[in-house]
């Protein structure tokens, strides 16, 4: 991983930034005063900056509200919350209804069979995903996080590892499904025919499928401790964790306008 430097961007016409939230653009769980300015600095030039998250959708209704985003993505890329409030969903209600009580089945029995699991405490906002906390206020060691995610794919559901939860679901969708839906229905953007213009900045395993689609991505210094576990590493490292490290990133975006 090469770490970014001033002139990274140079010559690129960036219309746009997916960028996770935890640990991307929070520090000990809330946005930092570098990370703040930064998004609304990238919207002021005209970039489109889509936050896109393993968190529940209630948790993300008020950052989609008050920050300066197009909207949010949440619980990996299922629904997304507009900047007017509105949220839309890539599964019918009567999808979301089924798959919520078999989720729940698949929550009890995580809980039954791993030794400290916990059900992440944002579990209430979350409409069609489940999520196990492994890092944000419980610390499961790895080998019980494998089994979480075993468990999970056992039931037939998708799951991934974020940098504090461990999230499961039923559906086709994923991070890259969703950027690719919001790019779409929010922008009118063929994503994969317009990705050379937009970059994906994130900090965990769970961004490896955005790593592996976007040529222009960027992990915050965070990352280098899931640098073992990373099938696909991101482009460029900034030199500082978490927001700190997206403002590095922003500030690189906005020399190259």
């Amino acid at each position: 991983m090469v770490e970014l430097q001033a002139e990274s961007f140079a010559g690129q016409r960036i219309a746009g930034v997916f960028t996770d939230i935890d640990d991307t653009l929070t520090t000990e769980g809330a946005i930092t005063a570098d990370a703040l300015p930064a998004l609304a600095q990238l919207r002021a030039a005209g970039v489109h900056v889509i936050p896109i998250t393993g968190r529940p959708v209630g948790w993300s209704e008020p950052f989609a509200r008050d920050w300066p985003v197009d909207a949010i993505v949440a619980e990996n890329g299922a629904v997304a919350v507009l900047a007017d409030g509105r949220k839309i969903y890539q599964q019918t209600a009567a999808e979301r209804a089924a798959n919520f009580a078999r989720m729940q089945q698949v929550a009890a029995r995580v809980l039954r069979e791993v030794p400290g699991s916990q059900l992440a405490r944002d579990s209430a906002g979350r409409e069609t995903d489940i999520a196990i906390d492994h890092s944000e206020f419980v610390h499961l060691p790895q080998e019980r996080i494998d089994q979480a995610v075993a468990i999970m794919r056992s039931e037939g559901m998708q799951a991934t590892v974020s940098s504090i939860h461990i999230n499961g679901w039923y559906g086709a969708h994923d991070k890259w499904v969703g950027a690719r839906w919001i790019a779409r229905e929010l922008l009118g953007v063929d994503l994969d025919a317009a990705i050379a213009h937009w970059v994906y900045v994130g900090d965990s395993t769970n961004d490896v499928l955005m790593f592996e689609r976007f040529p222009l991505s960027v992990g915050v210094a965070n990352i280098r401790r899931f640098a073992a576990q990373l099938t696909h590493a991101p482009r460029w490292v900034t030199p500082s964790e978490r927001g700190a490290g997206f403002a590095e990133a922003a500030h690189a975006i906005l020399r190259a306008r």
